[in-house]
């Protein structure tokens, strides 16, 4: 479980699902008693004694529910996510049943991270630095066409980490576009792609995302 700041006040707190009833247990300890709960567009409201609101917003590839015990069964119920990681050197592609790691491939390829300073030279290292990037985004397609296109009528969901613009590069290849159509709204914060990386991501994709906010 991590907790991070959000915009507008309040924090982010990431729940695993094995963890979310306890997490629940003790929300209504320290704000007071049991909180009312009502449905809302971005997810169940929890409004504490105190005033303290949390809303629990679905993880990826799970549906809106109605009230908090069809919220706990849905996020507990396994799913086949894609995974698909990339920055602007290496990519990662896999498959993801519950929390097992089914599929996966991770790629690299050398990107030019700096230029020369100035003049022409500034010019020709970034139209190399373009050329990389564009050749490493078509090998990233390529590698989630392999992967990820033969499942898409199997996918709950397409959870993407990494930096927004080499996943949108890859995901832009028209035959990706079944895959693309599940891509989540959750972009995972992930350093440089590794098998590691993408077996970490698994939690991640599958965590209940919070949004606590504490009274004015």
């Amino acid at each position: 479980m991590n907790s991070r700041p959000a915009a507008g006040g309040g924090r982010w707190v990431d729940v695993a699902p094995a963890r979310l009833t306890r997490w629940l247990e003790g929300f209504a300890e320290r704000h007071g008693g049991p909180p009312e709960i009502t449905a809302g567009p971005d997810g169940l409201r929890l409004s504490a004694p105190d005033d303290t609101l949390a809303v629990l917003s679905p993880p990826p590839g799970v549906p809106a529910a109605p009230d908090l015990p069809a919220f706990l069964s849905a996020v507990a119920a396994p799913r086949r996510l894609g995974l698909l990681l990339a920055r602007k050197a290496a990519v990662a592609v896999g498959v993801a049943d519950g929390d097992r790691l089914v599929v996966s491939k991770v790629d690299s390829r050398y990107v030019q991270g700096r230029t020369a300073a100035g003049g022409w030279s500034q010019q020709r290292f970034a139209r190399r630095r373009e050329n990389q990037a564009r050749a490493a985004a078509a090998d990233g397609a390529e590698l989630a066409v392999r992967l990820l296109l033969p499942e898409a009528g199997r996918l709950a969901a397409l959870v993407t980490g990494g930096d927004r613009r080499a996943v949108d590069a890859i995901l832009a290849d028209r035959r990706l576009a079944p895959v693309a159509a599940l891509r989540a709204e959750r972009l995972l914060d992930v350093p440089e792609p590794r098998h590691a990386v993408l077996v970490e991501a698994i939690v991640a994709a599958r965590a209940v995302r919070v949004l606590v906010r504490d009274p004015a």
